[in-house]
C-alpha cells in the first residue's frame, strides 16, 4: 500500500507545507497529516486524488484515536459528545480512496483518525456544501493526461481561540488545491468561517459574552470564500511561497488591473481556475 503524501505526485513537486509551531508528521495512505499536538488539532494534512482511480465507497468507518501518538495530544470523543459539533473530516473522506481494492479500503479508515479530525459546527448549508465539492469540481480542471491533484487543508490556529472541553475551537478553516494546467502548477486557495455559528455550543457563560462582544467576522457564517493563496500563508505562517505563484485568482483578478481580493462564492461557477 502507499505511504503519505507524496511530494511527487504532481509534475511539479509541491512540498507538504510546514507551519512554524512544532509538529509531529503522521502518514497514512495517501495523504499526511501535520499534528500540533499542543493544540490536540492538526496544523495542516496534504492529500493526493486521483481523479482516474477514485473509488466510489460507501461512507463507512469507525473513528478511532492514532496509536502512534498519545490519546490526550489528540481531540477525541469528549469533544463532540452532546453538543452541536461534527467530527469535520479535514481530508476529505473519499479524497484519497483511490487505488485497487484493499487500498482504498485502507485509505477510507485512515480518514477516520481523530487526527484528521476539527470540531465544525452541524450546520450544512450552501457554504459548507460548497466547501466540500470542490476538490470535484478542480479535478475537472486539471491535465487530462494526470486528472492528479493535491490539496492542503487545515484550521486557522489562532492564540485566541475559545477553549472548550480541553480544545481550543478553531474558528476559519482553510484550503489550498494544486493541478497542472498546460504543464504548469496551478493552484487556488479558499477560507471558511464558523465564528458566527459557535454559539450554538454551550460555551461557559464568560466564554460566550466574549464571542458575542467581539466585531463582527469579516466572513458570513459558513460561508465559503475564494481567497489569495498569500492571504492563508499569511493566517497561518505556512510557507506558500510555489503555490502563490500559480494563484489562478490572483492571476484572473490581475489581468483585470484589480487588486487580488476574496470572492465570496454562491456556487462553483463563481471559482476562479
Amino acid at each position: 500500500m502507499s505511504g503519505g503524501y507524496d511530494r511527487d505526485f504532481l509534475r511539479a513537486r509541491v512540498e507538504l507545507p510546514s507551519p512554524p509551531a512544532a509538529t509531529v508528521l503522521l502518514d497514512y495512505i495517501h495523504f499526511s497529516v501535520r499534528l500540533r499536538t499542543a493544540r490536540k488539532l492538526a496544523a495542516v494534512v496534504g492529500v493526493n486524488i486521483h481523479g482516474r482511480e477514485l473509488v466510489p465507497l460507501p461512507r463507512q468507518g469507525t473513528w478511532h484515536f492514532d496509536p502512534r501518538i498519545l490519546k490526550e495530544h489528540q481531540a477525541g470523543p469528549d469533544v463532540y459528545k452532546n453538543n452541536a459539533f461534527d467530527r469535520g473530516h479535514l481530508v476529505r473522506r473519499l479524497d484519497p480512496v483511490w487505488g485497487d481494492d484493499a487500498t482504498a479500503r485502507a485509505a477510507n479508515q485512515d480518514t477516520f483518525a481523530f487526527t484528521n479530525a476539527a470540531p465544525q459546527i452541524d450546520d450544512f448549508n450552501q457554504g459548507k456544501e460548497l466547501w466540500v465539492g470542490l476538490e470535484d469540481h478542480m479535478l475537472n480542471h486539471a491535465d487530462l493526461n494526470d486528472a492528479k491533484l493535491s490539496v492542503f487543508t487545515g484550521p486557522v490556529l489562532a492564540e485566541d481561540d475559545l477553549p472548550y472541553r480541553g480544545v481550543q475551537i478553531p474558528r476559519k478553516f482553510w484550503k489550498v488545491a494544486a493541478w497542472t494546467m498546460d504543464g504548469k502548477l496551478a493552484s487556488a486557495g479558499f477560507l471558511l468561517d464558523q465564528s458566527p455559528m459557535l454559539g450554538k455550543v454551550e460555551l461557559k457563560k464568560a466564554i460566550r459574552e466574549r464571542l458575542l462582544a467581539d466585531e463582527p467576522p469579516p466572513l458570513g457564517p459558513f460561508r465559503t470564500f475564494q481567497v489569495p493563496v498569500r492571504q492563508i500563508a499569511e493566517l497561518t505562517g505556512l510557507s506558500l511561497a510555489r503555490l502563490e505563484n500559480g494563484d489562478r485568482l490572483v492571476k484572473s483578478q490581475r489581468s483585470g488591473g484589480k487588486e487580488p481580493m476574496a470572492v465570496r462564492l454562491e456556487s462553483m461557477e463563481q471559482v476562479r481556475l
